[in-house]
């Protein structure tokens, strides 16, 4: 398809144009609003400290599994209809967990949520590479930067409307989002089926709609024999492992040191603000690098100046060091534009985006953990913070394997099997 729609105009695509954005934008919500309302979930459905802990757990470890199992999907079954699954099993999640009245059946179909944008997460680099091949830096900028406005404004709303009404109306209310999706893609599909049929000369009653499954002719891949999946994989483990202890940690961490519970809450929003300049920037700016590792390298930085701050210096210079974690979480917007930076075909940025998410997200996902775990043996934060530079480190490692630009396609696929060759009788 990549041909068909790239040659259209932009008014040709506004359809998917719109998909992805609000799929974007519903991405992270149904995880982020949760948090602040688990005070009164404690109470009426029954949470402890253990099954907080599997909350906590349920998004790295689903978008591990489904990141891994999401390019199977797409080969057998096409894009656009995995998408559809996505967002379905995404709104059925949300709204039958909000009608819960314990906490398993909660945590239950808080997986099938987590599910849907597993998927989601895989299927949005392809999508971007499927319709817009010639605009891959300017429509990331604008996911990207969708996908940092819902992880603010959802624990932002959260009390707010749970005061207005009650908690599940607060819970349940962003699926109606995430089935705002299927109106532009329904759009774009008779679009495109439309204009396939003008094209082939087809009859009105054919066959000719968008979505189909890879061609035959598309070679296999096996990210695991590329070095690229695996340095994008270790990249993006080391990042997420960093914002995912920031998500979990940061209030409690900064309540410790004397701060008050009002603004330790109000630091992490900050945090995850400062994710909009810098997801808007990188797609436009790290694109035009021969050498990206440099903009990691900076972002890094800003991780590495944040991280000590925190550590060395809480009270004094909290919001500047806050400021300077947030700012490394340039490196996410960064992973998710080198998964078509480093891969040449849809199918590619289907296996790279599947692979390196599923590996980096199962690996970050234990971070968390390890972050509470270490201090409560030690007593001190002193190896917890280390822990965090280890993961700079292994960011870092990660981000030198993907410099270089190549691709995917070069080392992953599998090797061809000849084509059969008909028998032929001897001659005697």
């Amino acid at each position: 398809m990549t041909n068909f729609v790239a040659r259209r105009p932009w008014t040709g695509r506004l359809g998917a144009l719109l998909g992805i954005m609000i799929m974007a934008l519903s991405l992270r919500t149904a995880v982020s609003v949760v948090p602040p309302l688990l005070g009164t979930l404690r109470g009426e459905l029954g949470f402890d400290a253990a099954t907080i802990g599997l909350l906590a757990m349920l998004p790295p470890l689903i978008f591990a599994i489904f990141g891994l199992a999401t390019p199977a999907l797409i080969r057998r079954f096409g894009l656009e209809k995995v998408l559809v699954a996505a967002v379905a099993l995404a709104v059925l999640g949300q709204v039958v967990r909000a009608a819960s009245h314990h906490v398993w059946p909660f945590l239950g179909w808080s997986a099938v949520v987590m599910a849907g944008y597993g998927i989601g997460n895989v299927v949005l680099p392809p999508l971007v590479k499927e319709y817009f091949p010639d605009r891959v830096g300017l429509v990331t900028a604008g996911y990207v930067t969708l996908l940092a406005v819902g992880t603010a404004v959802s624990p932002q709303l959260a009390v707010p409307v749970a005061g207005v009404s009650n908690w599940r109306v607060s819970i349940g209310l962003w699926a109606s989002v995430s089935f705002l999706v299927f109106l532009p893609w329904v759009a774009q599909g008779l679009r495109d089926r439309k204009e396939r049929r003008i094209l082939a000369g087809t009859a009105p009653g054919s066959n000719a709609g968008g979505g189909a499954p890879a061609p035959e002719g598309v070679p296999r891949l096996r990210p695991w024999r590329s070095p690229v999946a695996w340095g994008l994989a270790i990249f993006l483990a080391g990042n997420s492992a960093q914002t995912y202890v920031y998500f979990t940690w940061l209030p409690p961490y900064l309540s410790g040191q004397g701060i008050g519970a009002a603004t330790a809450g109000t630091a992490l929003a900050y945090f995850a603000i400062l994710g909009l300049p810098v997801s808007l920037l990188v797609p436009l700016w790290v694109p035009r690098m021969r050498n990206p590792v440099l903009a990691i390298g900076a972002f890094a930085a800003c991780w590495a100046v944040g991280h000590l701050g925190l550590y060395l210096s809480p009270l004094e210079g909290t919001w500047v060091w806050v400021t300077f974690s947030g700012l490394g979480q340039g490196t996410f917007a960064t992973a998710l534009l080198m998964v078509n930076l480093r891969s040449r075909t849809t199918h590619g940025s289907s296996v790279l985006s599947g692979f390196s998410q599923g590996v980096g997200y199962a690996g970050a996902g234990i971070a968390p953990l390890f972050f509470g775990t270490i201090h409560d043996l030690t007593k001190s934060w002193t190896a917890s913070f280390a822990m965090l530079g280890l993961c700079l480190a292994v960011m870092m490692t990660g981000a030198v394997m993907i410099n270089a630009r190549r691709f995917i396609e070069d080392s992953a696929a599998a090797p061809a099997v000849p084509a059969a060759v008909p028998a032929t009788t001897p001659k005697e």
